[in-house]
């Protein structure tokens, strides 16, 4: 019986497998833009504190203006790591969060390039067959140039990724890893 195709984290055919999350790989996650309207109906809804909230009071203390829930700006993170990442990769879960930090406040209209960098691998020992990669995750600030002023997140996760399938020509092969026949 054929195991069935792996499948990415959005379902569709995998591509990227543990094998290729190699530590010191940085994966472009794009750039996101803070919808304000977005931002203010996730904090109505999630976290409704008066600087997420009140334009007026926002505008009138320290924050001088309305700022980001970090929930919603990490969602944002989660958004682009599915599109441009476990959209093509052989995802499974995340085993846990170790690190996430709000590094400075973020505001609409603001530009945000994302992306994750892969810091260690290896085989899990708790779940055959797969593999168990640390990333950590970042967004930036970008100004009018498009150079990055300040990163506004950081996270340190691990996620578990499906190893490589063995290719048709090796699966149900007499040959053994070394690529030499067994005795007859």
């Amino acid at each position: 019986m054929t195991p069935p195709a792996a499948r990415s984290g959005t379902g569709a055919r995998a591509e990227l497998f543990f094998e290729d999350l190699v530590p010191g790989l940085t994966v472009d996650l794009g750039v996101v833009t803070v919808d304000g309207d977005e931002m203010v109906a996730f904090a109505r809804r999630f976290d409704p504190q008066w600087y997420h909230v009140d334009p007026e009071l926002a505008g009138a203390s320290r924050h001088g203006g309305l700022i980001a829930s970090g929930f919603y700006t990490v969602s944002l993170f989660m958004r682009a790591y599915v599109d441009h990442l476990l959209s093509r990769a052989a995802a499974d879960a995340s085993p846990g969060l170790e690190e996430l930090r709000w590094l400075a406040p973020v505001r609409a209209g603001d530009r945000l390039a994302v992306r994750v960098d892969v810091m260690g691998a290896r085989p899990s020992t708790a779940r055959p067959g797969l593999g168990t990669a640390s990333l950590t995750g970042t967004m930036l600030r970008l100004g009018a140039d498009d150079r990055p002023e300040q990163e506004v997140l950081r996270t340190r996760f691990r996620g578990w990724f499906a190893l490589r399938p063995p290719s048709p020509e090796t699966e149900g092969s007499d040959t053994d890893p070394s690529g030499t026949q067994p005795p007859a």
